[in-house]
């Protein structure tokens, strides 16, 4: 039985294509998927055939958030029955490596992304209607929590691990530059987690509407002002000038969390304030454990409605990719595969 999927093949060539699912082996599980996300690594792919220093050389499925049902099991699977609803943590560390057994899983140089470039062959993703991951990627959802909320667990992650990787939060003033999906999931994030004050600072006006709808206590047009002294800044936008922000707005030995991925290269930034403030840069890729305390607090009610903005079916994925990489129309895009 054939499946459709979103294929990229470089720069501005996406096809819907079919393909021959693997059948589940020992240990995995054959996921019918319902819903995907449009993440900005899967627009990166489109528009520019690559992410950051991973470029496409083969035909790769895109996508990485995904949730839909189990519709078959390999041998040695138990507790996941057909049907189940769940979702589908995209990676797989190789747990073996000094990372891995340091319990930081999540910067594994060995590990598999669904969706990924930064291996060759590439890893395939997760936007085909049937798809075969190991048991362990697997996750029941909690009671509750319907498929469409379930699809933001994997970006709520990468917000979990930026705040996380922040520190103390709770009290304090937080700066989040840039107002995409994943800056506003850091805002709610952050909120969550009791920062008293939430500053998203975006250049354009819908996304910062969102960001106040889901955790954003304050919101500032980036061409129009300037940030007042925050005691956490977190860098989602992915530019240059998303990291100079934050840099000046942290007070004397505060912290700066880089979590939007910058362009390839090398990024100037303002390293004598980092010195004579003794401010603390800190990475965030991506996410471990986070995934399951993500899914809990969606079946909690975390407000991240707002986020959702628009679904196509997969026969309609280009316009998709179009409508998410147009910021004035659309936050998270989700893909419906079950009407391909």
């Amino acid at each position: 039985m054939s499946t459709r999927a979103c294929v990229v093949h470089g720069a501005g060539d996406l096809r819907i294509e079919e393909r021959e699912p693997a059948a589940p082996g020992p240990g995995d599980v054959e996921i019918s998927v319902a819903l995907g996300g449009i993440c900005g690594s899967d627009l990166h792919y489109y528009h520019r055939g690559s992410v950051g220093d991973f470029h496409v050389r083969e035909p790769m499925v895109l996508g990485h958030e995904v949730v839909g049902r189990v519709a078959a099991t390999g041998s040695d699977v138990d507790g996941l029955e057909i049907g189940t609803p769940v979702a589908v943590h995209p990676a797989t560390p190789c747990g073996a490596c000094p990372e891995c057994t340091r319990d930081h899983r999540n910067v594994c140089a060995h590990s598999r992304y669904l969706g990924s470039a930064a291996r060759t062959p590439h890893v395939q993703g997760g936007f085909a209607q049937r798809i075969v991951v190991p048991a362990a990627q697997v996750r029941p959802l909690p009671a509750g929590l319907d498929l469409r909320r379930a699809v933001l667990a994997e970006p709520l992650s990468v917000a979990l691990h930026a705040v996380r990787r922040a520190g103390e939060v709770t009290g304090r003033r937080v700066l989040v530059t840039g107002a995409g999906p994943i800056g506003c999931l850091t805002a709610a994030a952050l909120k969550s987690a009791g920062a008293a004050e939430v500053v998203v600072t975006d250049l354009l006006d819908a996304p910062l509407a969102i960001a106040a709808r889901v955790g954003a206590t304050t919101t500032i047009r980036a061409d129009r002002g300037d940030p007042e002294q925050v005691d956490v800044a977190i860098e989602a936008s992915g530019s240059a000038a998303g990291l100079s922000t934050c840099v000046r707005a942290v007070r004397r030995g505060g912290a700066v969390v880089l979590l939007g991925l910058l362009p390839p290269g090398e990024t100037g930034f303002l390293g004598n304030v980092v010195v004579t403030r003794e401010l603390q840069l800190l990475g965030a890729f991506r996410f471990d454990r986070e995934f399951d305390d993500a899914l809990s607090l969606l079946a909690d009610g975390l407000p991240v409605d707002p986020v959702l903005t628009h679904t196509f079916p997969l026969s309609e994925a280009v316009a998709a990719f179009d409508i998410a990489g147009d910021r004035t129309a659309a936050s998270k895009v989700l893909l419906d595969l079950t009407a391909g």
